[in-house]
């Protein structure tokens, strides 16, 4: 067998003359072994590529506080201190290793639900509030934003192929809640503008509002009915197995 690289002429069988010839055992001349040319993983995916993007923008117009950006800087920290302490990467762990296919295409749907919700429809809705001039709208939306850019930027450094199953789990367990707090001030913000203080359209108003509680709705059910009970105990399962088999 070829062991995944090409077929060997070991494998190759010639019909036999009448007269055999003895076999020498010098290794044939001018025999062309496969070369595997080593593939070169990106240093950014073209995800965190916009993520990043999103970042610098939030970041330049000043609508992103000190606290979040402290916020990011630790989390960064932390996965690399949680990898070296608590959750190094097992030898011989597979870099492509997920705890759900892929290729699932209701998890791609979920996914893709839960980017239209929480980024698409919030960044619309602040240059939205642009042209609105609803400043107090866009102060209230922005940190989830960035925040959950800062997650999708992040999420590509816990897949990257350098850190075990368990950070790439902490990483939107971490995110996902602290940006529950932002989402909670952003609906109470949108629940106590007043129309006359507002001065704006009434549809933006119940746009912001039913926006702010799509995405509590949708964080809350993502931690503690996705990530809490289901990601986190397979995540778990498939590291200490991987130890497991080491031992075998």
């Amino acid at each position: 067998m070829s062991g995944g690289v090409g077929p060997t002429y070991n494998d190759i069988q010639l019909p036999k003359d009448d007269h055999e010839q003895p076999i020498s055992s010098a290794p044939p001349k001018n025999v062309h072994h496969p070369t595997i040319v080593p593939t070169h993983k990106r240093f950014l995916t073209f995800r965190q590529l916009n993520s990043l993007a999103v970042i610098v923008v939030f970041s330049a117009s000043g609508m992103v506080s000190m606290e979040d950006f402290v916020f990011v800087f630790l989390s960064y920290i932390y996965i690399h201190f949680l990898s070296k302490v608590a959750f190094p990467l097992p030898p011989n762990a597979s870099t492509h290793e997920r705890v759900f296919d892929p290729n699932n295409k209701f998890l791609s749907l979920y996914v893709s639900v839960a980017a239209i919700i929480g980024l698409v429809l919030p960044i619309a809705y602040i240059f939205h509030g642009i042209l609105e001039e609803d400043k107090q709208g866009i102060k209230a939306a922005s940190p989830h934003v960035f925040l959950l850019s800062s997650q999708v930027f992040m999420e590509g450094v816990a897949f990257s192929g350098k850190f075990a199953i368990p950070i790439s789990v902490f990483v939107p367990v971490f995110y996902n809640s602290r940006r529950i707090f932002t989402i909670v001030e952003w609906l109470r913000n949108e629940i106590g503008k007043v129309d006359e203080e507002y001065g704006g359209s009434p549809t933006r108003v119940y746009m912001g509002r039913a926006l702010a509680i799509a995405n509590m709705v949708l964080w809350c059910f993502n931690l503690f009915g996705f990530l809490l009970p289901v990601y986190l105990p397979r995540a778990f399962k498939k590291y200490y197995a991987s130890f497991n088999k080491i031992k075998d």
